[in-house]
């Protein structure tokens, strides 16, 4: 009897085998949410990401010449790769992430086979859940393994991360990718964004990952989420000339900003009030989740989305009232956005007993208030991206 991955792994070998008349290895790599700890990642910082059941998946035979072809089942397109193109540029199309971790691992002097490759994601696209770093980590991997190159996942995530920054043109810190690389069944993970030292909190037994999508990406996204990062940088360098031994808003203690709130422009420093406040309560909230203090966990998650709503003003009307609706929800421990901002997902930590009348309640306030029919997931914390065998 197959399990669920197993069935998905025959299918993407079928399907693989129809297009290109060979057979293929199969991967798959994990998207994720984040439980606490947003806009931290690329400041230095803490978070606690935990990888989900929903994937990307990539089937891959070798080819003989230096070519990736890629067909994308989601989009039914295909698009060719040129190995030996020196200065490739990105054409603002999904193939980007495949073509940007293979120029970054050659660059990196990773040896690169041709290949024929097969795509497709149930990673729902543009919804705060990772399916960028999904496609990047499963392409790293599985190019790798299939060039005979031996993987170290720390830097197949720095790698992954260096596409979509140098590449594709988003500036995210590392935390997605690390997450679909290091992902461990009913665990989050507590990530130094720094170090990039992690520990594995276990996740109760009796609580569920319920995942709700407004249904809603507002164009500000990418643009505003490069926006932060320039007045997180910014703000960094007007408190280098009081607090000369920062790097990163990391390096900032709340006593520090305050008395020094003077020298920043009033924005500047909501922005780093927020990431100053969240490094905080995520180390916090590790400490609630070890001890399964559930109500402190999710009063700090609550918090955190007031700050990414007031400070970073990353949040959205659909956003706030998707958290408004699950906090007064019964069985609920937190609810907050995850994700950049400006529409996409919020992440609740809900008793499992009450997550169908959860389901019920949150998504007809939603309808009735939005006119919007939401989708409203429950997930397991998952695995890291492996490779996925049909027997």
């Amino acid at each position: 009897m197959q399990t669920p991955l197993q069935t998905k792994a025959s299918q993407m070998q079928d399907k693989f085998r129809e297009r290109y008349r060979v057979p293929a290895r199969v991967y798959r790599a994990p998207g994720r949410v984040n439980l606490i700890g947003e806009h931290t990642d690329y400041n230095d910082g803490f978070v606690m990401p935990a990888a989900i059941e929903f994937y990307v998946w990539l089937a891959i035979a070798p080819r003989r010449d230096r070519k990736l072809v890629v067909h994308s089942l989601n989009y039914d397109e295909s698009a060719e790769i040129n190995l030996n193109e020196e200065n490739p540029r990105p054409r603002n199309h999904w193939s980007d992430y495949v073509q940007g971790v293979a120029l970054m691992l050659q660059r990196a002097q990773q040896p690169l086979q041709g290949a024929n490759l097969l795509v497709s994601g149930d990673v729902p696209i543009g919804s705060g859940l990772s399916s960028s770093a999904a496609i990047e980590v499963v392409t790293g991997l599985a190019l790798l393994e299939n060039s005979g190159v031996p993987i170290d996942r720390v830097e197949l995530a720095k790698i992954c991360r260096r596409a979509e920054n140098d590449f594709v043109g988003a500036r995210v810190g590392i935390m997605d990718q690390f997450a679909s690389c290091f992902g461990h069944a009913q665990h989050a993970l507590m990530l130094d964004c720094r170090s990039l030292e992690y520990h594995l909190l276990p996740l109760p037994q009796d609580v569920s990952l319920v995942i709700c999508n407004t249904m809603v990406r507002h164009d500000l996204a990418t643009s505003q989420y490069n926006a932060r990062r320039k007045e997180c940088e910014e703000a960094v360098s007007l408190l280098h000339r009081s607090l000369p031994n920062i790097r990163a808003l990391r390096d900032v203690r709340p006593d520090d900003l305050h008395r020094h709130a003077s020298e920043l422009p009033a924005t500047i420093f909501k922005r780093a009030r927020h990431v100053v406040t969240e490094n905080a309560r995520v180390e916090q909230a590790a400490t609630a989740l070890q001890q399964e203090d559930l109500p402190t966990l999710g009063q700090l998650m609550g918090e955190s989305h007031r700050s990414l709503r007031d400070d970073y003003q990353v949040s959205c009307p659909e956003l706030d009232l998707m958290v408004d609706l699950a906090t007064k929800a019964p069985g609920v421990y937190g609810s907050r956005m995850t994700g950049g901002g400006f529409g996409g997902c919020t992440i609740n930590l809900v008793n499992a007993r009450s997550v169908q009348a959860f389901r019920n309640r949150v998504a007809q306030g939603y309808e009735k208030d939005t006119g919007i029919a939401s989708q409203i997931f429950v997930s397991s914390a998952a695995e890291g991206a492996a490779e996925v065998t049909s027997a």
